[in-house]
């Protein structure tokens, strides 16, 4: 039996890795647990292997425009074996710059490696090791879902895990689910010379995303030859190592559809089977998510939980700042500390990118507070004609009364860049009337929102370059 940690983390991955730097800088000693790749999900099998070869896209599609612009031929097969080198080269150095550096080089911060399990309150099985510990952060993560589908147990299939691993990029590729890494992924492969078919069982792409937003990426999408296809639930799949089928409903009854691979993408599940929580008495919704607090505390006295496991905002960024919340929550009591979702910003790496921050224009009204919005398409900033990329949208929320912001919705050409001056003016509390009188570089896209503001007294379309 142990007892000499003063917190004990289950997962090594971004979450667990800023609450482990916060309680250390409290003069903790923290024992993190891992049963798999230290750095978790984000920098082994998401973000950063999936942003590496959506970027390596968009210098495809760059070469593309460059050629319509007169700048020479593209068009030449992808090599992959090169791709798909430097995508392994950047999450080998960022996990040994940001993961196992740090983890060599600071004292009093230690690993376990094997599963951890829950034994009772305050008691956490390790391999063959018991540890005793006051505090707990639950940081599991997630893994890919994988849905009940009739013949789904005898069909090859990938998730976003294996589809960041292939060696050969399939000909063509079915993906069901219509959701962040369905066109994040689906596009990249687009790009890159597959033949790409969404099916989605809902109405739209990105259903948690603002409809104007939304409906430009579906758009573009389309443009680049992708299929998407909605109202299409899913009925049964069939195939072998060369050819699946998806059999779907559809309003005029049910079709099939044919490719070469089949990558399934309908969300996260929690890992939080099998490491009893039920023993510790730490409560888990119907999918598994840990049930918390707005302070990350568990139903458990002495365990926390943060990051995908807990059902939230499934962000690398969000994840860390709730483990964070969680150990100023366990080392300071009583300092108040809660998680705000409403100043963070999200992205989608789609070409056009997709941010957003703070209320949609439904979720304000279903607040109870009274919205107003402008929506400017992208076509109408300056720079976007500079660098050839006019799709998209950007639409702010504010207060009617007050003109506070309360929410920024966009999608355009480096739209994760500028989603965070969004974000800031939201956290300042700054309304839409500040945002309209900041300058801003021109031509920039970033005066996108600076233009977008004005919109809610101003008709844009009237003012000249530069205007005031």
């Amino acid at each position: 039996m142990s007892d000499k940690h003063d917190l004990i983390i289950l997962g090594s991955g971004s979450t667990a890795f800023a609450a482990a730097l916060r309680a250390h800088s409290r003069g903790a000693r923290v024992l993190m647990v891992e049963k798999s790749v230290l750095g978790g999900t984000c920098i082994n099998w998401g973000c950063v292997p999936s942003k590496t070869l959506i970027h390596g896209a968009l210098f495809y599609q760059e070469g593309r425009l460059g050629a319509r612009l007169g700048l020479g031929e593209c068009g030449n097969a992808v090599d992959l074996a090169p791709l798909m080198t430097r995508k392994e080269e950047v999450v080998k150095h960022l996990r040994t710059t940001r993961y196992l550096d740090i983890l060599r080089n600071t004292p009093g911060l230690e690993l376990a490696k094997g599963t951890g399990r829950f034994l009772g309150s305050g008691r956490l099985e390790v391999v063959d090791q018991v540890y005793r510990c006051d505090r707990y952060l639950v940081a599991v993560g997630g893994t890919p879902r994988i849905p009940k589908i009739p013949g789904l147990e005898s069909t090859p299939f990938l998730t976003s895990r294996g589809a960041l691993l292939l060696k050969r990029f399939p000909a063509s590729l079915i993906i069901i689910g219509g959701g962040v890494i369905a066109v994040e992924l689906g596009q990249m492969f687009q790009r890159l010379g597959t033949r790409v078919t969404i099916l989605e069982h809902g109405p739209r792409i990105l259903a948690p995303i603002e409809p104007e937003p939304a409906l430009a990426i579906r758009n573009v999408l389309r443009d680049e030859g992708m299929e998407i296809i909605c109202h299409s639930p899913v009925c049964a799949v069939s195939g072998d190592g060369s050819a699946v089928s998806v059999e779907v409903e559809r309003e005029d009854g049910r079709r099939t559809y044919t490719a070469e691979k089949l990558l399934l993408a309908v969300g996260t599940t929690p890992a939080t089977r099998g490491i009893g929580l039920e023993l510790a008495g730490v409560e888990t919704d119907g999918r598994g998510f840990v049930t918390v607090d707005e302070r990350m505390r568990t139903t458990a006295p002495g365990i926390w939980a943060a990051g995908d496991c807990t059902g939230g905002m499934m962000i690398a960024t969000v994840g860390a700042r709730e483990g964070i919340i969680a150990v100023d929550d366990m080392f300071a009591t009583g300092c108040g500390c809660a998680m705000d979702h409403l100043s963070v910003p999200m992205a989608i790496f789609t070409d056009p990118e997709v941010g957003a921050v703070g209320y949609t224009e439904q979720g304000a009204r279903d607040a109870g507070l009274d919205p107003i919005v402008s929506i400017l398409p992208v076509s109408a900033i300056p720079k976007a004609h500079v660098t050839g990329h006019t799709a998209g949208v950007i639409k702010l929320v504010a207060e009617r009364a007050t003109g506070r912001l309360l929410g920024a919705h966009l999608a355009c050409h480096r739209g994760a860049e500028l989603i965070n001056e969004a974000a800031l003016a939201i956290r300042l509390k700054a309304t839409f009337e500040d945002l309209a009188n900041a300058l801003h570089v021109y031509p920039s896209i970033g005066e996108g929102l600076r233009l977008c503001a004005q919109g809610f007294t101003r008709d844009v379309s009237k003012l000249s370059c530069c205007a005031e």
